[in-house]
């Protein structure tokens, strides 16, 4: 262990780097956008939209565009007040517009005169685009007059130039290229994803009004991504819940909608939340139309407000049974949209995935909550039935407390399912299965694909917990473990019970890249250090989906990895074949995931066995634990034997 994981001895000032202007960003991309995946790649538009709805939320811009390319590039334009051209006070050599784009830590949010609410206050959005893009080109439309000024690698071609004047023409316009050498080989951007993206915005402010536009050949065959949309929704996040439930049975018909000020001052609230029957559930919230897919705050005080003001009101009617209701028994099952505008948001990390800010919890909490009792009383129909389904949530969360397991559904009493699982119909264990899938995409493509009969679904919503790092609170209060723990109804360590597992198999089902290996990974590490019995038993297992999809004439075979599909050309194929890649499982058709990936008749599957303990023990805790040291001496000890490095 000492030889794994030693250092080295000699340690001097020459050893000392120190990083100027944008290198930083270059050489570690994983601190300012979270990685060099996909996800990542997609970051860097989220970077650059993000600055043209600031201009829409502080009422300078109505009007924003979203332009995807056929060779990659994305340019996004605003009709807003344009980025300063004139020079800056500190750097009088430099343009303030290149002072933002060559420098972290620069722009006009910090001081709060310029923009009230806004969700770029880390001042490296724009830089990091710049920094992370093999080619930029901006044009700024202000006072009359076109400027413009072009980059490479964060590198400026030139000076600003004044390209004449712009006539009614107003607003920045940014068209940048994804750096290849930066991103992970495959990764490109999608048109589902970045329209998704720009309609969520549209959503999220009412005001603005987004066109969208993408070149055709982006659109794959099946995909309702439009080529060209007018995005403009006056309803808000009520719109959105009225489009995503579409026909979905509700408990109750109306969806409890509203928006209010955020004491005065301090900002605006919007929210929407309906219950529907099936209690497949998500929450979405946003910070300045940033999204929080970790929640934070804000959707705490959204939580308490909902739980409170239902407990007051049944203790208002006299039903008792509302004081063991807790905040996941109210809004556990339902679908809910969360949107906030607050002056100085605190996030936690760039990538801004979680709202920290401690006040946000305060201020939702009692604006929604005066809204909510009004509701209630208002609606005391609606009112009664929605207690009586939270409260039913309640009684059978105590019942699998008491029982500490799991039980499958009876003929009399419908099961309430953990999160967003998708149990199969056999009551028995024996020849069942669990997909672990990450993401609702996944999700769905392996539900149309299953056998409803043995095989179960559970999505997974991005990343899971580390658990080898994480801290016995935390572990507790993880909803997507919690979910998985209740799906599974085994226990864990010494309450495990063998007879209470609900399925044979679990199935890890991840896309097959570097993100996908890397939630398998998370998994693994959770089976191994919480639940190992699962592992010693020999229930887990990892599918294995391809990579490829060749075809001639009628004919079609599927390749594992990049070695799979050259033996298959060679072997298998005479002359020209159409080849395909799969980048993840949300975007395979259920039946070839199906034929490929799920049916026992044709797919393959690894099952996880544990020969050596100690030795995996200390592999897991030092590739996975709390020092990072153990993890750099751990690569720099095996680099050398490397021959396939996904970069």
């Amino acid at each position: 262990m000492n030889d794994l994981f030693s250092l080295a001895k000699e340690y001097s000032a020459k050893d000392i780097e120190v990083l100027e202007g944008l290198e930083p960003v270059r050489r570690h991309p994983g601190m300012y956008i979270g990685g060099t995946d996909e996800a990542a790649l997609h970051h860097l538009v989220a970077e650059v939209l993000d600055n043209a709805m600031d201009e829409a939320v502080a009422g300078q811009a109505s009007r924003i565009d979203v332009v995807l390319a056929q060779d990659g590039s994305v340019t996004i334009a605003d009709n807003g007040r344009g980025i300063p051209v004139d020079p800056h006070p500190k750097f009088k050599k430099k343009s303030a517009l290149e002072v933002i784009l060559t420098t972290l830590h620069s722009g006009g949010k910090f001081g709060g005169r310029v923009y009230r609410t806004a969700g770029g206050l880390h001042g490296v959005g724009l830089s990091v685009v710049n920094a992370l893009s093999d080619r930029l080109l901006v044009e700024v439309a202000r006072d009359g007059k076109l400027w413009s000024q072009s980059y490479k690698r964060g590198v400026a071609d030139g000076p600003l130039k004044a390209q004449g004047k712009s006539g009614k023409r107003r607003g920045t316009t940014v068209t940048f290229h994804a750096d290849a050498r930066v991103f992970d080989k495959g990764a490109r951007l999608r048109a589902a994803t970045v329209y998704h993206m720009a309609r969520s915005k549209a959503y999220l402010f009412r005001g603005v009004e987004i066109r969208w536009a993408c070149c055709p050949s982006l659109v794959g065959k099946g995909d309702p991504t439009p080529e060209k949309a007018t995005l403009r929704f006056p309803g808000g996040l009520t719109d959105f819940l009225a489009s995503t439930l579409e026909d979905r049975e509700t408990v109750i018909p109306a969806s409890f909608s509203g928006r209010a000020d955020l004491n005065g001052e301090a900002g605006q609230v919007e929210w929407g939340v309906a219950w529907p029957v099936d209690e497949d559930a998500f929450f979405g919230s946003y910070c300045n139309t940033i999204s929080t897919p970790q929640g934070g705050t804000h959707e705490a005080g959204l939580r308490a407000a909902l739980t409170k003001g239902l407990k007051a009101h049944a203790e208002l009617v006299g039903d008792k049974r509302a004081a063991k209701l807790t905040a996941d028994d109210v809004i556990g099952g339902a679908c809910a949209m969360l949107s906030v505008f607050i002056h100085d948001p605190q996030f936690q990390g760039q990538i801004k995935e979680k709202l920290v800010t401690a006040a946000a919890a305060r201020l939702v909490e009692n604006a929604v909550g005066d809204h909510f009792d009004h509701w209630l009383s208002g609606n005391p129909e609606a009112a009664r039935v929605l207690i009586e389904h939270v409260v039913g949530r309640a009684e059978e969360r105590l019942q699998r407390r008491r029982a500490r397991q799991t039980k499958r559904a009876s003929a009399t009493r419908r099961l309430r399912l953990p999160g967003k699982l998708t149990d199969c119909t056999k009551d028995s264990a024996e020849g069942t299965e669990l997909f672990l899938v990450e993401g609702d995409s996944a999700g769905g493509s392996a539900k149309q694909g299953r056998d409803r009969k043995t095989q179960a679904v559970l999505p997974l919503r991005g990343k899971i917990l580390n658990v080898a790092s994480a801290s016995p609170e935390k572990l507790r209060g993880n909803r997507e473990l919690g979910d998985l723990m209740e799906a599974l109804g085994c226990g864990s360590g010494g309450d495990y019970d063998e007879g209470a597992l609900r399925y044979e198999r679990v199935i890890i089902m991840t896309d097959a890249d570097v993100d996908g290996a890397h939630i398998a990974s998370l998994l693994l590490t959770f089976f191994f250090k919480e639940i190992p019995q699962l592992i010693e038993n020999g229930h887990i297992f990892i599918a294995m989906p391809p990579l490829y999809r060749i075809s001639q004439g009628g004919r079609t075979l599927y390749a594992r990895d990049d070695a799979h599909k050259e033996s298959l050309i060679a072997e298998e194929f005479n002359g020209k074949v159409e080849i395909s890649r799969f980048k993840g499982l949300g975007e395979m058709p259920s039946a070839q995931l199906k034929e490929t990936t799920m049916d026992p008749a044709s797919r393959t599957l690894l099952r996880v066995t544990l020969e050596f303990p100690r030795e995996t023990a200390r592999l897991v805790d030092g590739l996975m634990g709390r020092k990072p040291e153990l993890r750099l001496a751990y690569i720099q000890e095996h680099a050398p034997f490397v021959e396939d490095l996904d970069v």
